[in-house]
C-alpha cells in the first residue's frame, strides 16, 4: 500500500483523483485539487473548489475534511496519532485525530498542525503567515503520560504569523490572534484582538470591519 500511495502522487490529477476515490474511498469533488503532496488520512472529504498545495504532508489522521473553497497551502506538516490499541492516549477513548476546515477558510504555508486530538477551524478564517504551531498534545507531568485536548478556531478569525495554539484552547468567532502570540486557554468574547504570551484580550475590534462580512474567503 505504501508503494501504491507513492505512485499515485506522480499521476495526472484526474487519474489520481479517480484512484484516490476508487481505491482509498476518499470523497473528492471533481473541482477539488491536490498538488504534489502526501495526503493520506484514513478518511478524506474535499468539497467543491477545495485545494491542497505542493509538498504538504498529512498522515495519521482519522479524518481530513475541507469545506468548499477551503485551501491548505504549500509545505504544511499535518500529523496525528492514530486511534487504536496503543498504550498512548488509552485513557482518552473519545479522542478523534482529525482536522475539519470550514468553507472559504485558508491555511497558508509552512505551518505545523498536530491533530493528535481534533482541530476545527471555522468558515472564512485565515491561518496567515508562516510557522504557526497548533499543538493538541503534550506530556501531563502529574500523571506522567501523554495527553491531548482539542483546539477550536471560530468563523471569520485571523491567526497571525508564527503563533502557538495549545491543546484545550479556543479562539472565538470574529477574532484576531496577533503575530507571535501563545493561545493557551478558551476565550468567548467576539470582535477582540488577542495577543501576547500568553494571549489576552488587548483591543476591541470594529464590528463593521469588511473582513468580518466578506462572502468570498480569499482576500485580494
Amino acid at each position: 500500500m505504501l508503494i501504491l500511495k507513492a505512485l499515485t502522487i506522480a499521476l495526472p490529477w484526474p487519474l489520481r483523483r479517480w484512484v484516490l476515490s476508487t481505491v482509498f474511498g476518499y470523497r473528492l469533488d471533481r473541482t477539488s485539487h491536490i498538488g504534489l503532496a502526501w495526503i493520506f488520512p484514513k478518511e478524506l472529504v474535499m468539497q467543491p473548489h477545495s485545494r491542497i498545495g505542493h509538498f504538504t504532508v498529512c498522515k495519521g489522521l482519522e479524518l481530513l475534511q475541507m469545506g468548499s473553497h477551503a485551501s491548505i497551502g504549500r509545505a504544511n506538516w499535518i500529523t496525528g496519532y492514530p486511534s487504536g490499541s496503543s498504550q498512548h492516549f488509552v485513557h482518552q477513548p473519545e479522542r478523534l485525530p482529525c482536522l475539519i476546515i470550514g468553507d472559504h477558510t485558508s491555511i497558508t504555508h509552512r505551518h505545523l498542525i498536530d491533530c493528535t486530538n481534533s482541530v476545527s477551524i471555522g468558515s472564512f478564517t485565515t491561518v496567515a503567515g508562516f510557522r504557526s504551531q497548533i499543538l493538541t498534545h503534550s506530556i501531563d507531568l502529574e500523571s506522567n503520560r501523554q495527553s491531548s485536548a482539542p483546539i477550536a478556531i471560530g468563523d471569520y478569525c485571523f491567526v497571525g504569523t508564527d503563533c502557538v495554539l495549545l491543546g484545550g484552547s479556543s479562539l472565538p468567532d470574529m477574532s484576531v490572534l496577533g503575530a507571535k502570540s501563545l493561545l493557551n486557554k478558551q476565550y468567548e468574547c467576539r470582535f477582540w484582538l488577542y495577543a501576547g504570551t500568553p494571549a489576552r484580550p488587548v483591543k476591541e475590534l470594529e464590528r463593521e470591519s469588511a473582513y468580518f462580512a466578506r462572502s468570498v474567503g480569499r482576500v485580494q
